[in-house]
């Protein structure tokens, strides 16, 4: 890249365009909560898909949690297998989902058995 196409990249703004309800985007105060993990299970296999399945249904039932997500890892870069991606209007309602009975529940007696690995992800709006 040259040092002209960097001067120009340099002006571009971080955020062109507030987000509406339909851009996909997290708004100001909005909670992005990402787990990613490996299981115990081989992927695609009946003990898998029941914990996939399973998870979305309990972690849904939690009031707070918005745009549940299901995903699976592409990313050449990361060798986790998969991802559960939740929204949160507000810090106080991800807190809340922490404490849910429903999710401890989910955690003890399913994720600390089920899951090999993980990693969490919270992000806000910059």
């Amino acid at each position: 890249m040259g040092t002209g196409a960097l001067a120009a990249s340099a002006s571009i703004p971080l955020l062109s365009a507030k987000p509406d309800a339909s851009s996909g985007l997290i708004k100001t105060g909005e909670i992005r909560h990402m787990v990613i993990f490996d299981l115990i299970h081989e992927k695609g296999k009946a003990d898998a898909e029941k914990f996939l399945k399973d998870g979305q249904i309990i972690l849904t039932r939690i009031p707070g949690v918005q745009n549940f997500q299901v995903l699976d890892q592409v990313s050449l870069k990361n060798d986790y297998t998969y991802g559960f991606s939740m929204l949160f209007a507000n810090q106080a309602l991800f807190e809340a989902y922490t404490k849910h009975a429903d999710h401890i529940a989910f955690v003890e007696s399913r994720w600390k058995k089920e899951v090999k690995r993980f990693l969490e992800i919270d992000f806000k709006v910059h």
